[in-house]
């Protein structure tokens, strides 16, 4: 293997190993979860309360989770060790300042 071959392999890697996001729901709750290994602190803004950022809690050992009550449609995003960070999501939608939020769409 040729050292461009490593250094872009190397790239893959930490960036797919870095972060992750996906959702559950189950009995009348959603659990929201973003794996990422290297952050300190993690919170979860949503326009469920005026995006107002509320501490998340590390279940794993690069594993965050927050849980909600089961509620419609809303956008939302992440704070990671204090930087924005929009996870690849299914949906999105723009904001008031040219960036996107993810949107949560509930199971049917």
């Amino acid at each position: 293997m040729t050292r461009f071959s490593l250094s872009v392999l190397s790239a893959v890697f930490f960036v797919a190993g870095c972060a992750g996001h996906f959702h559950r729901e189950e009995a009348g709750r959603g659990h929201i979860y973003l794996k990422d290994s290297r952050a300190s602190v993690i919170h979860f803004v949503s326009s469920l309360d005026g995006f107002e950022p509320h501490r998340i809690e590390k279940t794993g050992s690069k594993t965050w989770q927050i849980t909600l009550p089961k509620t419609g449609e809303f956008r939302y995003f992440y704070l990671v060790d204090g930087k924005i960070h929009l996870p690849e999501c299914p949906y999105r939608e723009m904001d008031d300042f040219g960036s996107y939020n993810c949107l949560y769409k509930p199971d049917p």
